[in-house]
């Protein structure tokens, strides 16, 4: 099955052979590693335990990254729902928290699991382990459902390089938010055509969105774009199970992804030359933090 590189392919041998895509992936890894899926499956248990635990960690700190332009907005959202505010339900609510927790926690250099990238690492681990814990379902299910978030990214990075520096945050903020959307349709018992409807449904409505940090750290506006993008995955997993389709290919949004990041301007990918990172305030902040570091 080494020949899969495709999602018409992957959905084609899955449909054929009666399997879920989860385990057609877990087979094709078995192949590519030579380990058994046991082994496979314990490995990814250990990542879903590393997500948790950052998960843990975020939400009982408050310590501000090196640069101290982060590190305190999980603590804020905490204390607002506290005081019984808030627009959403418990699920929502619990994904902005898991999100903001884990990539607050990579910004203080502390342990998280790079899903797909350390920038994009709030995605998918806080919807993920939201929508488990609120259906209650079983940690084989969990592993089921990340496997099949690994897998979408996986096919991606067959054309596509997972990197702001190549296609910008399209390529790392836009896949995690696909691959969380086809997680937890996979957490909801949806098809295996479902799934792949839910990864192209998010995909392709976040093409074009350029990576432009402020002073080249995954900071401004990485933090708060994780957890807009966390729960932006939720509406492609709803669309998709309503039975919505993507009247464009997977494979083709993806080489329309891939075409956009060959046509965005090198200044907005990852440079921090354009956007975000240029404005007025922008400019500011870099030159603050370049004193500090240069007087250090």
């Amino acid at each position: 099955m080494n020949d899969l590189k495709n999602f018409a392919d992957i959905l084609e041998t899955a449909e054929n052979r009666g399997k879920k895509i989860y385990e057609i992936c877990q087979m094709l890894e078995a192949e590519n590693t030579e380990r058994p899926v046991a082994e496979i499956r314990e490995r990814v248990k250990n990542i879903i335990a590393a997500m948790k635990s950052a998960i843990r960690a975020g939400l009982e700190s408050e310590e501000k990254s090196t640069s101290g332009m982060c590190g305190d907005d999980c603590a804020k959202l905490i204390n607002m729902y506290k005081n019984g505010k808030s627009l959403f339900g418990e699920l929502h609510k619990k994904i902005l928290k898991y999100s903001l927790a884990t990539v607050e926690q990579n910004a203080r250099m502390g342990k998280i699991a790079a899903c797909p990238t350390a920038g994009s690492c709030g995605i998918v681990p806080s919807v993920i382990i939201a929508v488990a814990e609120e259906l209650k379902v079983s940690d084989e299910r969990e592993i089921d459902a990340l496997v099949t978030a690994g897998l979408v990214g996986k096919i991606v990075s067959n054309k596509l390089a997972l990197a702001g520096a190549v296609a910008g945050c399209q390529s790392e903020c836009g896949v995690a938010a696909a691959m969380a959307a086809a997680a937890v349709v996979e957490l909801y018992n949806g098809t295996n055509e479902q799934i792949i409807n839910a990864a192209a449904l998010t995909l392709k409505n976040i093409m074009g969105l350029v990576c432009d940090p402020v002073a080249g750290l995954v900071e401004i506006p990485c933090v708060k774009r994780n957890a807009f993008l966390a729960i932006y995955a939720l509406v492609g997993a709803e669309l998709a199970l309503a039975g919505i389709k993507s009247v464009i290919p997977v494979d083709e949004v993806v080489d329309a992804i891939k075409q956009v990041g060959e046509m965005m301007s090198p200044k907005l990918k990852e440079s921090s030359e354009a956007g975000l990172a240029t404005t007025p305030t922008g400019l500011q902040i870099t030159e603050e933090l370049s004193r500090q570091w240069n007087a250090q």
